[in-house]
């Protein structure tokens, strides 16, 4: 037997009934043989990895713009978090961790550079719109490999298109927005299991909120730490899904509420107050300016994104390509081309 084919029969015989099997994948889009090695989930997570959309948000803004300090988050690390909450869940459920880490890693991949600012520019200029678990799915079916695309397992695709929440609801069993494994909606609550926890951690370092800022009564439910806070959520989840027979991945009560209410209060407190979202109005400027730029100037477009031969639209063209940009680079361009520069010395 291929290495292959021993693993995925260890996954039938280990993992959970309610577990998606990678030998029971819908598959991809466009056929290939499969690896020898890999099961298909495992071969998926590979593809993520090493792509370049992956390596470029270790550039791009989580929350806090251009932070000067060590140790605040990237959209990088904001990933990689969620893949490890993800992968102690799904572990823990006996899901398949391989199929949630994938997930994990690709749910971002589509982020513009500046954060949500970034995102509202690109939904106010581009043609039908733009949200980021949209584009997370293009760049993994159109933009990456020069146009080919990483061609992933439906499921894979199924779970980057579905993580996102917004301010909507956490838990949901609606079709349109709950994906069809347990995996991929674990990865949906692993998300803002993440974010709530190293945003407050990020922000209070920032010194835009402090410890005793956060609301009181959630603050019982979860813990007085980031770690405390993790533990409570995950296990919360665990215990739930067990106790709901599997059906869905859940949370129980209070910690659903609890974690409403810290949600709201970062809302309040953190992404939408004025010493985060003031500099957020220059990014927005950054973006609209290189958008009009390329729009006036095609030529100069293609030059730079030449690499994007398909047959859509300049305007869905220069959408992927400032959706691509890191925060770095977006500077970096708007300086080059609407900046003077100092005459050198003859």
């Amino acid at each position: 037997m291929l290495v292959r084919e021993i693993l995925e029969q260890q996954e039938k015989q280990t993992l959970h009934p309610r577990a998606m099997l990678s030998i029971d994948s819908r598959g991809r889009e466009m056929g290939e043989p499969a690896c020898d090695v890999r099961p298909i989930f495992q071969h998926d997570r590979d593809r993520v990895l090493h792509s370049k959309s992956f390596r470029r948000l270790m550039y791009k803004t989580q929350v806090l713009l251009l932070p000067k300090g060590d140790h605040y988050r990237t959209r990088l690390t904001h990933t990689l978090e969620v893949a490890q909450i993800s992968r102690t869940i799904a572990k823990s459920l006996v899901l398949n961790e391989s199929l949630t880490e994938a997930i994990a890693l690709g749910h971002d991949l589509g982020h513009t550079p500046f954060g949500h600012a970034g995102e509202a520019v690109l939904n106010r200029l581009s043609p039908g719109g733009f949200r980021h678990y949209l584009q997370s799915l293009r760049v993994v079916e159109v933009l990456e490999r020069d146009g080919r695309g990483l061609n992933l397992s439906f499921e894979v695709r199924d779970g980057i298109v579905k993580h996102s929440k917004g301010k909507g609801d956490i838990l949901t069993t609606s079709p349109d927005v709950s994906a069809v494994t347990l995996e991929g909606r674990i990865v949906r609550i692993a998300d803002i299991i993440a974010y709530i926890n190293h945003d407050i951690d990020d922000a209070i370092r920032a010194g835009v909120i402090k410890d005793s800022d956060l609301p009181n009564g959630a603050v019982k439910v979860l813990g007085t730490t980031y770690s405390r806070r993790i533990d409570t959520m995950i296990k919360s989840v665990i215990a739930a899904t067990q106790r709901a027979d599997y059906d869905t991945i859940a949370l129980s009560d209070d910690v659903l509420s609890a974690l409403n209410t810290m949600r709201a209060f970062l809302f309040e407190a953190v992404y939408e107050s004025e010493v985060v979202h003031g500099d957020f109005a220059k990014c927005e400027r950054i973006l609209s300016e290189l958008f009009n730029h390329y729009m006036t100037h095609p030529d100069v477009f293609e030059r730079e994104a030449g690499f994007n031969k398909s047959n859509d639209p300049i305007e869905r063209r220069i959408t992927d390509f400032i959706a691509g940009m890191t925060d770095r680079y977006a500077l970096d361009r708007f300086n080059d081309i609407f900046m003077p520069k100092p005459w050198g010395s003859v």
